[in-house]
């Protein structure tokens, strides 16, 4: 009767820990799932702030790149690459960026994620409307 106690308890043990690592895996991959979704918003964000700054005939100032890391930083992410050619002519233009964020993990120290984003701005909107 005791090898049939001992067992049941190597066994409540072994199911108590594989239910603890499946818990431990899920709460990572929600922490990944969260920094990726918080490191698309920020490229999103850096994007369309950029992007109108490119035109210098709108009367910008500054930079496209201290725009997008500007709007990066607010939405706690740090630009890596800005892609912002300045460009006086009425034609449309792409800008693409680049940030990355930190990202605490369960068993890890750190991982970071990176997320890019671009963003069209076509100047003749502003004469015409959309």
């Amino acid at each position: 009767m005791r090898d049939e106690q001992g067992s049941v308890t190597v066994v409540t043990v072994g199911v108590i820990a594989v239910g603890f690592l499946l818990v431990v895996g899920l709460v990572a991959v929600g922490q990944l799932a969260a920094g990726r979704i918080q490191a698309t918003n920020a490229a999103d964000a850096a994007a369309l702030a950029a992007a109108p700054v490119t035109f210098r005939s709108f009367g910008a100032r500054g930079s496209p790149f201290d725009e997008a890391a500007i709007f990066a930083a607010a939405n706690h992410a740090q630009l890596v690459d800005c892609r912002c050619p300045l460009d006086s002519s009425y034609a449309p233009r792409t800008v693409t960026v680049t940030v990355q964020i930190e990202v605490d993990v369960v068993g890890y120290r750190g991982v970071t994620i990176r997320a890019t984003s671009s963003a069209e701005f076509r100047p003749t909107v502003l004469l015409v409307g959309p």
